[in-house]
């Protein structure tokens, strides 16, 4: 089955302007379910889950999570893509990026900006700290689960 992008799109500013946390649909085999953030998640990105064949629903993490292979000790998170898109470090190319190596922030600070169906998606962190390592590079494809950022808790 293949999916019509434009469809997809007005889906998703549909679910948007009705202010839709979390809709799903199956058809001909393949399942998409959508689920937008609340603020409360200090996101407020809106991210597709799924567009796999029989795939089971899984929870979508839109931030940081511990990293496993960090030797220091759980000092640090790193911040993963929650979907498949173009990574942006700015705004806009003429901006400045929103951090760098080096930069102090604070929850709910954007990061970077995701371009996923056509829709900008602003990444925040999760946890105050200072940025250790960024992974991605500006313009580049990123995939789902994608090391984005290493932020070392304050």
């Amino acid at each position: 089955m293949s999916f019509d992008l434009d469809q997809l799109s007005a889906l998703f500013e549909l679910l948007t302007a009705k202010d839709i946390a979390e809709f799903e649909h199956e058809e001909g085999g393949v399942r998409i379910r959508v689920a937008r953030a609340t603020r409360s998640d200090a996101t407020g990105a809106l991210a597709a889950n799924a567009l796999i064949p029989h795939a089971p629903p899984s929870s979508l993490h839109l931030g940081a999570k511990e990293d496993s292979d960090n030797a220091a000790g759980g000092d640090s998170v790193d911040v993963t893509s929650p979907f498949v898109g173009s990574f942006y470090r700015a705004p806009s190319p003429d901006t400045p990026p929103f951090v760098e190596v080096g930069s102090v922030v604070r929850p709910g600070q954007t990061l970077c900006i995701i371009e996923a169906m056509k829709l900008m998606n602003e990444i925040e962190s999760e946890c105050a700290g200072t940025v250790t390592e960024i992974f991605a590079q500006n313009g580049k494809s990123v995939e789902y689960g994608q090391k984005l950022f290493r932020i070392k808790k304050a």
